[in-house]
């Protein structure tokens, strides 16, 4: 049986029409890695790949281990997102930053 971690992988990998080799390149990962992770009843990625993953699926690493949250909440994916966010170059903030002020939020 899968983990908590590999049952939450798959759910949102097939959500958001991921197939395991997209999912598996844009983590910089091996397919058969990423099938490990879903279906090994113990998974123990780094902290970095786990963070990848999180955020390819936007939601955070804390999210997809942590065995008491069975769904994302949009507080899960407002963190994510500002995750990205902090991490982005300057170019990137300063778009978002427009298109949020033409969106006048």
């Amino acid at each position: 049986m899968a983990s908590t971690l590999g049952r939450k992988v798959n759910e949102l990998r097939r959500a958001r029409g991921l197939t395991l080799e997209q999912l598996a390149r844009e983590t910089d990962s091996s397919k058969s890695y990423i099938w490990e992770i879903e279906n090994k009843d113990v998974a123990r990625p780094s902290a970095e790949k786990l963070s990848k993953i999180a955020a390819v699926l936007g939601v955070t690493a804390e999210f997809l281990v942590d065995g008491s949250q069975k769904q994302a909440t949009p507080d899960v994916e407002d963190q994510a997102f500002f995750r990205k966010y902090q991490s982005a170059d300057v170019g990137v903030k300063e778009k978002l930053k427009k298109i949020l002020d033409v969106l006048d939020v």
